[in-house]
């Protein structure tokens, strides 16, 4: 019997314990799920006869390495930063390593030892990344068969609410970590290349700068751009293609709006304010609008911001920015922490409430003189609430490459990315029966 080791049972490995327990009878698997909560571990693997579940601390290398030494594969479904550790132990005992999260260049690092130690380690197996890759490279391999150049690629991505539970002036609910929301961006100017000019977008203009795409059957869509897209030329064999954007997905709307937050400095996360556990939604909007002693908090804010329409004015009244009765309560926090809170009450998933995952890709190719654009989407929606779309695009991949892995399908050793046909052609196949399928639409222009 094979031993699959699964380092964190949260909210992004539902789907993926799900399909390896579906899974492990007839492949003969045995699916240990580790996570610092024994009963979310045991709620995981739910009584599977193939499932056993484990509280182990996998951030100690002394507890980890005895499950790591007898698994036949290693899934590490923790923080990205616990990764590369995870890869020396897996190195050591010659276990090979799935992980969704973005490669690091210390995880590029190891291919020579991953190989030396006749091991894979995939990376970057995930939805965005993932999903992303393996969709714009079958995409782009269609291209190149046919001998067209490709002149422009752009890539969007985002987790939103479902249509049906979309129900807020800002169109937009928590999917995932809110932190990462609130602080998206962040760090480094965004940069891309376009019409061979680079371009670089610093983070206080990033949610001025928008992308519009329409999806059949979704309505309007808007993107703002992701941090590092000259990376992924390479990746993707596109050196020197003359446009290259990728770019994160919200509903119409919502970045305009989003931006008056990056305006004030309310998503700062880098310093925290004096007797933070004192302030109210009103009191903390005012910290960052000036000092006029008759004006208003509500109207301080509509002339430092000139709203052209009240429907913007009042996603802020909705988010209850200008309520006073109830402080905080947390001391020494950032502003981006105290934003947060508010977003969190006002943001949450209802009980019901479905979350939706939307990619969009966008080929621009020319052959024999004459330019084609090829759009790419898919929508996927949330089972429930922990099926959701966002554990489906993550974790399901993950577990059809460890299949794969594990049957002998994929033999490759070392640090990789699914950009192989070998390995996107059959993961996407197989994501159709669950419902993850790309509309592609094609055009002369």
């Amino acid at each position: 019997m094979q031993t699959i080791l699964v380092l964190g049972a949260g909210l992004s490995s539902s789907s993926l314990i799900r399909y390896l327990l579906k899974h492990s009878v007839e492949n003969e698997w045995q699916v240990r799920v580790d996570d610092q909560s024994i009963e979310l571990a045991k709620q995981k693997v739910s009584n599977h006869p193939n499932g056993v579940a484990l509280s182990f601390n996998a951030l100690d290398p002394e507890e980890r390495r005895p499950e790591i030494e007898k698994a036949d594969i290693v899934i590490s479904m923790l923080p990205a930063r616990f990764h590369v550790e995870i890869a020396k132990d897996c190195i050591a005992y010659k276990t090979s390593l799935i992980t969704p999260s973005y490669i690091s260049t210390e995880m590029r690092a190891l291919d020579a030892e991953a190989r030396k130690a006749g091991i894979l380690i995939m990376n970057e197996i995930g939805v965005d990344p993932g999903i992303d890759h393996m969709s714009a490279c079958r995409v782009l391999d269609h291209i190149r068969a046919k001998d067209a150049s490709i002149h422009s690629f752009k890539s969007f991505c985002g987790g939103l609410i479902a249509p049906e539970n979309d129900n807020n002036p800002w169109n937009y609910k928590f999917t995932w970590n809110p932190r990462n929301v609130v602080v998206a961006g962040q760090g480094s100017a965004a940069c891309f290349v376009e019409e061979n000019q680079y371009k670089y977008i610093p983070y206080g203009r990033l949610f001025q700068r928008l992308d519009v795409m329409e999806i059949e059957g979704y309505g309007a869509f808007e993107g703002y751009a992701n941090r590092d897209s000259l990376s992924y030329r390479s990746i993707y064999g596109l050196d020197n293609i003359p446009t290259i954007y990728r770019g994160t997905l919200r509903r119409v709307g919502f970045s305009k709006a989003w931006n008056v937050f990056v305006q004030l400095g309310m998503t700062d996360d880098s310093y925290k304010m004096e007797k933070s556990e004192g302030l109210t939604p009103r009191t903390f909007l005012n910290s960052f609008l000036p000092f006029k002693e008759v004006t208003s908090v509500e109207n301080k804010l509509r002339k430092y911001f000139t709203f052209e329409d009240e429907e913007m004015y009042q996603k802020f009244e909705w988010l209850g920015m200008f309520e006073n009765d109830e402080p905080f309560g947390i001391p020494n926090a950032s502003p981006a922490q105290l934003l947060e809170s508010i977003l969190i009450k006002k943001w949450k998933l209802d009980k019901g409430d479905k979350d939706m995952l939307v990619m969009f890709h966008e080929f621009v190719s020319e052959l024999n003189g004459k330019r084609e654009r090829i759009t790419s989407s898919m929508v996927s929606i949330g089972e429930d609430q922990t099926y959701t779309a966002m554990s489906n695009t993550v974790g399901l991949p993950v577990a059809i490459c460890a299949k794969m892995m594990l049957t002998g399908i994929i033999q490759l050793k070392g640090v990789h990315l699914p950009v192989l046909k070998s390995i996107y052609d059959p993961i996407l196949d197989e994501l159709e029966e669950y419902g993850i399928k790309f509309e592609e639409k094609s055009e002369l222009i």
